[in-house]
């Protein structure tokens, strides 16, 4: 019985630690998912994935910056690199795909 109190007791002062330090908790998964975003911004074979992976990326550095009280950055960040800087990389990725294709399909 004293070692089912001892995990129930184990149990109980993580979910208390987890419930006080709810900030670091979700930083560490807003870290994760920024981390693998821009992994698949390198291996991704599809490059308009990875622009939209590299937007994941921006949005992660940007809600970082909300963690650390500097709202004023956060926005200028969402507004230039994901708002403008991805949307023209989509842009430029969509406009010269057709390019490409055309010629590989005309050497064939």
């Amino acid at each position: 019985m004293g070692v089912l109190m001892d995990i129930w007791n184990g149990f109980c002062g993580f979910l208390n630690y987890i419930w006080c330090n709810g900030d670091l908790v979700a930083f560490l998964i807003l870290a994760a998912i920024g981390v693998a975003a821009a992994i698949y911004v390198v291996i991704d074979k599809q490059a308009m994935h990875s622009a939209f992976y590299l937007a994941l990326v921006f949005v992660t550095v940007a809600v970082t910056y909300f963690f650390l009280e500097a709202e004023f950055i956060g926005v200028i960040q969402m507004l230039v690199y994901v708002g403008a800087i991805t949307i023209l990389f989509a842009f430029c990725i969509m406009l010269t795909r057709r390019y490409i294709q055309e010629e590989s399909g005309s050497n064939e």
